[in-house]
């Protein structure tokens, strides 16, 4: 009887295990796989407005609070901006003062929960900015893409893919540079993203579905007047544009990758987003196996898109050595195996996918210096 005991007492607790395997996994899927396209990513620390007054926003104070540069500000109906720390302003030891540029829509007040977003710009391009641009749809595998294209002289196009967290949004930060060197420029909404299909199983795949998205945007460009391309993709679209540059068919028309904060090491990715949503550490293990087994992701599928040897055309790296989400290394490793095709420019005290944020002059100027012989 005690063997029968101990045998059922086993068999119940492998159970379990498998239980809360299965359970990790489809908790994991959803948080890592199924970001808010309109809201911050949950590594973000939730901060708290203090104070609004004389053109200043007091925050919490927090590494993330701390940080140089500019940021989108983002909560509950509300989205501002804001700049620099100011430490000539006097405050309490546990705030901080930030120069507040402008607030998109809502308001700042007192005791509103906010987060830091990379995400600038609210709107369209012509809202946003003052730059004209026509909405168009791109065919794509799952139904019409919406996207937006600004004109511009150049027969080099550059072909933009927003990541995790963020929408077509989040490229506006790099579009007055791109207007001013006079580069068309196609900015994509690809699937799951809001006005664009869903996929088919209602998850993100970090660039391994989601690429054939970017290859119709390259087959429309190239329709439309594009004799070369630069795709410049953010996170997942980092992703995207390395499973393009290897696999598409117009793959020849590429004349350039930049690639900001790149997802290189899905699993490390994966493991992040779902610590940040409270996941236990113990079931981090076996609920990336079944984020596997339910997307079909593995070891060597993005690894096969960002082989070195597989690089043909100039790629800018931009990525920070503290992205918690993406690990620079996989970066790194990449630009020691291919010097002379690739850059690395590391970004010091920046968020994932908040490279032109830390720094938007810095940012600004490498991304200069790498397109202008490729235009």
């Amino acid at each position: 009887m005690r063997v029968r005991t101990t045998a059922v007492a086993g068999a119940t607790t492998l159970l379990g295990i498998g239980a809360a395997a299965v359970a990790a996994g489809r908790y994991v899927t959803g948080a890592a796989l199924k970001p808010a396209p309109d809201r911050p990513l949950p590594n973000e620390p939730s901060l708290t407005v203090h104070a609004v007054e004389d053109g200043r926003i007091t925050l919490t104070r927090s590494l993330a609070s701390l940080r140089p540069g500019t940021y989108g500000l983002a909560g509950r109906d509300l989205h501002a901006v804001v700049g620099p720390v100011d430490e000539d302003v006097p405050h309490p030891a546990d705030c901080v003062v930030r120069r507040l540029e402008r607030v998109t829509h809502g308001a700042p007040d007192a005791g509103a929960r906010v987060r830091l977003t990379p995400q600038v710009h609210a709107g369209d391009p012509k809202d946003a900015l003052g730059i004209e641009h026509a909405d168009v749809d791109i065919p794509g595998e799952l139904g019409p893409l919406p996207a937006w294209f600004l004109p511009g002289e150049r027969t080099t196009w550059v072909i933009t893919t927003h990541g995790l967290g963020t929408t077509r949004e989040h490229p506006m930060v790099v579009m007055p540079l791109l207007n001013r060197l006079r580069i068309p420029v196609l900015d994509l909404a690809y699937r799951g993203d809001p006005g664009a299909p869903r996929p088919p199983d209602g998850i993100g795949h970090l660039g391994d579905t989601e690429w054939r998205d970017l290859d119709a945007a390259i087959r429309y460009a190239v329709r439309y007047g594009a004799e070369s391309i630069v795709l410049h993709g953010w996170s997942t679209g980092a992703s995207m544009a390395l499973h393009a540059a290897a696999n598409s068919a117009l793959r020849h028309r590429l004349s350039g990758i930049v690639l900001d904060s790149p997802v290189l090491d899905w699993r490390a990715t994966v493991r992040a987003l779902a610590a940040a949503h409270r996941t236990p550490a113990a079931l981090l293990p076996l609920a990336v196996r079944a984020v596997e087994g339910r997307t079909g992701l593995h070891d060597g599928k993005l690894a096969e898109a960002a082989d070195p040897e597989s690089l043909r055309v100039p790629t800018l790296i931009v990525h920070g050595p503290g992205d918690t989400l993406a690990p620079w290394g996989a970066s790194r490793e990449l630009a020691d195996a291919r010097p002379e095709l690739v850059t690395l420019h590391p970004v010091r005290h920046a968020p994932h996918a908040a490279m032109w944020n830390a720094d938007p002059q810095g940012y600004e100027e490498v991304l200069r210096r790498f397109l202008t012989p490729l235009i």
